[in-house]
């Protein structure tokens, strides 16, 4: 096994994810609630459910689909969401507007 690849995505994954909005409600839960262990192993469920869910939903998909014709969706896919983030929106526009 490559560690330094191990530990290289470990880290990427772990700082991408700090901003999560899972974590911030648990963080507002652990706060309010009288049991911060109930949210801990509520939220840290909920996670290893929905990446299972996740890398099994992946798994299925990719035995349907061509390995080319995932990665030409992909590739479109970002592509279509690249050109929407650099045009401007409406919703930037209107709010630009002084008011009277």
């Amino acid at each position: 096994m490559n560690w330094h690849l191990l530990g290289l995505s470990y880290i990427t994954v772990f700082l991408s994810e700090l901003g999560d909005k899972s974590q911030l409600a648990a963080i507002a839960l652990s706060g309010r609630s009288q049991s911060q262990k109930a949210v801990f192993f509520g939220t840290a469920g909920a996670l290893l459910l929905t990446s299972f869910l996740g890398a099994l939903a992946g798994g299925a998909v990719a035995e349907l689909l061509p390995t080319r014709l995932l990665k030409a969706i992909a590739a479109v896919g970002f592509a279509i969401l690249s050109i929407r983030l650099l045009l401007p929106s409406n919703e930037a526009e209107a709010d630009s507007e002084p008011t009277p």
